[in-house]
């Protein structure tokens, strides 16, 4: 048995196919999603979505959203979205260095709130690539 599993930013569709198990990052943790799972709606956090196929884990670095699951069909919508596979490693490594020393330079409460997202974001890539959360 499998799920349906559809990954939509506002500009494109990511991912459409059928999936074995999800690992989804969500704001209060990461859920397993599995065949059968029990209808939710929920807000996607910046982190991995880890899909399996068969044997085969990928990873995708999500930008945050939401997800809703039921009928053995998840749907999640969010800001941005990319495959492990498409993302340059140089490029994502000198956006992660970028983002620190951003956070560094960072003055007053807004520029501390924006440099940390930007920073979450870059971790976020950088582990899609190389597997880890």
């Amino acid at each position: 048995m499998t799920l349906n599993l559809c990954v939509l930013t506002p500009n494109r569709i990511v991912w459409d196919s059928e999936v074995k198990e999800i690992i989804l990052s969500t704001n209060s943790g990461q859920i397993g999603v599995l065949p059968n799972h029990a209808p939710i709606a929920t807000a996607v956090d910046i982190g991995i979505l880890r899909i399996r196929l068969n044997d085969q884990w990928l990873m995708m670095a999500l930008m945050g959203g939401f997800a809703r699951i039921g009928n053995n069909e998840i749907t999640v919508l969010v800001n941005d979205a990319e495959k492990s596979s498409d993302i340059d490693p140089q490029e994502a490594q000198q956006t992660l260095e970028i983002a620190e020393a951003a956070l560094r330079k960072a003055e007053g409460k807004r520029q501390k709130i924006e440099a940390n997202l930007a920073l979450r974001r870059a971790k976020t890539r950088v582990e899609a690539i190389n597997g880890i959360s």
